[in-house]
């Protein structure tokens, strides 16, 4: 390869992952905009589509187990409005025993990967809708997490081809690099300081929290990359051009959102989207 075709092959997916980003970004914040049964239709259609793709990956097609997989996403996404989040774990754990039970009876088991599926699904489709629910603070929640894993993402990539430099976990996901880190770091930081600027205005602290939940969507990015090693796929699927499937494009949101979730609701159980964002 040519020294002029290697800055062009690093930059070759720029053009298909921006188009499709901004083909997609309209959509999704209209869902969110939206909130109530729109939202979760949204939250819906997600977890199934990560049930789609994770059986596929770790069940191999089975059908049973995409049933189970999606059912709990449905559950997460539909049951906290009628029956509340407790009822709606005790459900999700339910539906992941039965979904236990038939990977083991199956005679599938390979790893662990294999049983965490319905959580890995179900608990961040469920701190969504809880987050949203709110009608004071839930927009703004959702908006906020979307803004500051869209930056954490965007400065890694940008920073961490520009950089260059160590790589972060090389064997896991060999392009990643601590300067990507830690642009993801301020690129989330710089998107709350200007989120709360403009709407909130809560103060420095959220801005510092910003910053920490960067290393954790990082991290949840690196998760995934390891789960699509051990079964030898480079894609989740090839739903969204220039991205791959749709947990390659969340898998730093699915656990950003549940650490989210879990944070502003040890702050104020009525309310966890008031919780995460009133400091």
């Amino acid at each position: 390869m040519t020294e002029s075709a290697a800055p062009q092959r690093k930059w070759a997916d720029l053009g298909i992952r921006t188009a499709s980003a901004l083909i997609l970004a309209p959509l999704v914040l209209a869902a969110i905009w939206k909130g109530g049964a729109w939202f979760q239709l949204f939250a819906c259609f997600l977890g199934v589509l990560m049930a789609h793709e994770w059986t596929v990956i770790a069940h191999g097609r089975s059908t049973s187990q995409f049933a189970f997989h999606a059912l709990a996403a449905l559950c997460a996404a539909l049951l906290p409005e009628k029956l509340g989040i407790g009822t709606t774990l005790a459900t999700i754990f339910a539906v992941a025993a039965v979904a236990f039970a038939g990977v083991i009876w199956g005679g599938r088991v390979k790893s662990w990967w294999n049983y965490v599926g319905v959580l890995y699904i179900s608990f961040p489709v469920l701190a969504l809708v809880v987050l949203r629910e709110d009608p004071q603070w839930g927009f703004h929640a959702i908006i906020w997490l979307v803004a500051i894993v869209w930056a954490a993402d965007i400065m890694a990539y940008f920073v961490g081809r520009v950089v260059g430099g160590p790589k972060l976990a090389p064997k896991i996901s060999p392009k990643k690099t601590w300067a990507g880190l830690f642009g993801a770091m301020i690129g989330s930081a710089a998107a709350a300081a200007a989120y709360d600027a403009a709407f909130i205005s809560t103060g420095i602290l959220l801005i510092a929290i910003a910053g920490l939940l960067a290393v954790i969507e990082q991290a949840g990015d690196m998760m995934e990359s390891a789960f699509k090693r051990y079964f030898g796929v480079k894609d989740s699927g090839h739903l969204i051009p220039g991205h791959g499937g749709i947990i390659d494009r969340v898998d730093g949101l699915v656990v950003v959102v549940v650490c989210a979730a879990i944070l502003g609701f040890l702050r104020d159980p009525d309310s966890a989207a008031r919780g995460l964002l009133s400091w």
